[in-house]
């Protein structure tokens, strides 16, 4: 048997640790959660985490994972999610995508939903105002969300995330996911929740928003009518109102926006994401 002197065992060491550590960064890349903009993903946890958060701001913990959402016009790159567990923190590693969205031209023969008088516009941030307040809200989880049910049934005329010009200008992106269905077809809560907002807006008609706790907020727009009041608690499936063309509408259908943490992500990899949840 032939005895290896150690200096060569070391040398050979010294050769395979570069292979080595380009394997297992290669091997971590490839297992690190990609969440593509605009999109929602469940990060796994560690069994005992307590808490999760990006840039110290909570993200909903459910079934032993951080649901994260992006914003449409984040940048690229990796990110950290900070887990609090019971004796210690942990950092996760995850990584924002590009994602192209195509583009959508409509056209009305409204001009001021195109472009807004000056008494308009200050109607407009007022409403805005009360969106965003609703959006940055952070109330406990007290029923969970799983299952995240479609509101109402129905084709999807106008996806989430694309590029859309009003008459030829360009307006910000599609936050939400338009549903075809008759007027007065009826929109039902996809989870549990407390009903934030009711109001008829400039653009959004007659609307209403839900909070579902953990920073979980949905909206629904263009209702022809609103069942619910403000502070009313609804339990999956229970009538929101019924679908319309108020507001900035080309035809009835409901306009779906799904909230997480104050970024708007699509609601049909909501859905996916939550309910996938349901099946581990």
């Amino acid at each position: 048997m032939t005895v290896v002197p150690l200096r060569f065992k070391q040398g050979f060491c010294r050769l395979l640790w570069p292979c080595l550590l380009a394997f297992a960064c290669a091997a971590a890349s490839a297992n690190t959660v990609k969440i593509e903009l605009g999109s929602v993903a469940a990060v796994p946890l560690p069994i005992d985490a307590v808490t999760a958060s990006v840039n110290g701001e909570q993200v909903l913990v459910l079934g032993g994972h951080a649901i994260v959402g992006v914003a449409l016009d984040a940048e690229p790159g990796p990110r950290v999610l900070e887990v609090a567990t019971l004796t210690d923190t942990a950092k996760l590693a995850y990584e924002v995508v590009h994602r192209d969205y195509p583009e959508q031209r409509l056209r009305t023969s409204n001009r001021r939903m195109v472009d807004p008088d000056p008494a308009d516009l200050e109607r407009i941030n007022r409403e805005t105002a009360t969106m965003r307040a609703a959006y940055a809200l952070r109330t406990p989880v007290t029923t969970s969300p799983v299952p995240f049910l479609k509101p109402v049934a129905g084709r999807h005329s106008s996806v989430f995330g694309l590029r859309r010009f009003w008459n030829d200008q360009p307006r910000s992106p599609h936050s939400g996911l338009d549903i075809a269905a008759n007027t007065g077809t009826p929109i039902e809560s996809p989870a549990p929740g407390i009903v934030a907002v009711t109001g008829h807006y400039f653009f959004n008609g007659n609307t209403v928003m839900v909070d579902h706790g953990g920073g979980l907020v949905t909206m629904y727009c263009h209702l022809d009518t609103i069942g619910v009041k403000e502070g009313q608690a609804v339990a999956r499936g229970d009538v929101l109102g019924q679908v319309g063309a108020t507001g900035r509408s080309t035809g009835p259908h409901l306009h779906w926006s799904v909230s997480l943490g104050g970024v708007r992500v699509d609601p049909e990899r909501m859905m996916a994401v939550l309910n996938g949840l349901e099946e581990e």
